[in-house]
């Protein structure tokens, strides 16, 4: 299964000999897959199969599906105003009886004014119960369409996001390959550490019981130890990148590792006493924050 993406959008239209329709999905991210349905009216029989059309293609999003529908229509014939034409005759009468001089009112020029001729009441085609199943079938099949296509656009873009995560995963691990390697967590380095501690503290205090001491160090170095912070980050990225490969409805899952993949670099930031280690760890933090920020848009 493929990785993909929770925003999208898609269209779809279609026509019979009665009526033209129009399909537009538009989806965007969510908690789950919440599907917000409009429909004309007499439509309200697709809306069980939109329903369930939506389940079996999408896994998560909010998802705002709506159908428009314009039905055709056949013109009727002209008509005349002939209240109005009566007013307009009349008035043109009066004022030539005023102004002899004028010339009488033309036919035609009344006809010309607007409103006097207008189309008849468009009457829209008979449809009979056979052609609403044929039209009711042309829709569903245009419902499959543009859920399609809005299912492989979440691909398309789930698709260019894996690509960037996978990139960020190539990065903590290797941020966590240099923390390893940093010379603060050598076996030396970190010996050398104990024993200045203990002939530190002795001098300081030659009374103190130096099997005391040496026991107190040692959970003070068994605190700042690190390793096991960054075999944990190893091990996620292993998950990760095993989700990417799975696909399908990982986005929690995803989400449920960068917390972890978080909670580790803080760890790593407090317990480190070394300056390169605490750049790696918030150069790991920036990482994790773009990684969290991704996969907020997988399904």
């Amino acid at each position: 299964m493929s990785v993909a993406s929770m925003t999208g959008y898609a269209r779809s239209e279609g026509r019979d000999q009665t009526a033209s329709w129009v399909w537009e999905a538009k989806s965007v991210n969510g908690r789950g897959l919440d599907l917000r349905l409009r429909l004309p009216a007499g439509c309200d029989a697709l809306e069980p199969a939109a329903r369930e059309a939506a389940a079996r293609r999408l896994g998560r999003g909010s998802i705002q599906l709506g159908l428009t529908l314009t039905r055709q229509t056949e013109a009727g014939e002209m008509r005349i105003n002939t209240a109005l034409l009566t007013r307009l005759a009349d008035l043109c009468r009066d004022w030539q009886a005023a102004r002899p001089e004028l010339a009488p009112a033309r036919l035609d020029g009344l006809l010309a004014i607007r409103g006097v001729v207008e189309p008849a009441a468009e009457t829209e085609p008979a449809d009979d119960e056979a052609g609403r199943e044929q039209r009711l079938a042309a829709m569903r099949a245009g419902l499959d369409a543009v859920l399609d296509r809005l299912a492989a656009m979440r691909r398309e873009e789930g698709a260019r996001i894996a690509a960037l995560l996978t990139g960020q995963l190539d990065l903590i691990s290797a941020l966590t390959r240099r923390a390893e390697a940093c010379a603060a967590l050598r076996p030396e380095a970190i010996r050398a550490r104990f024993t200045q501690q203990v002939a530190a503290l002795t001098e300081a205090a030659p009374s103190l019981d130096p099997d005391r001491v040496a026991q107190e160090v040692a959970l003070l170095l068994v605190k700042v130890d690190v390793r096991e912070e960054l075999d944990r980050l190893a091990a996620h990225v292993a998950a990760a990148r095993d989700l990417l490969t799975q696909g399908g409805v990982i986005g929690r899952k995803l989400d449920f590792l960068a917390q972890e993949f978080n909670r580790e670099a803080n760890t790593l930031c407090s317990k480190s006493a070394d300056v390169e280690l605490t750049r790696i760890g918030l150069d790991l933090k920036a990482v994790i924050d773009q990684f969290k920020e991704q996969v907020q848009n997988i399904e």
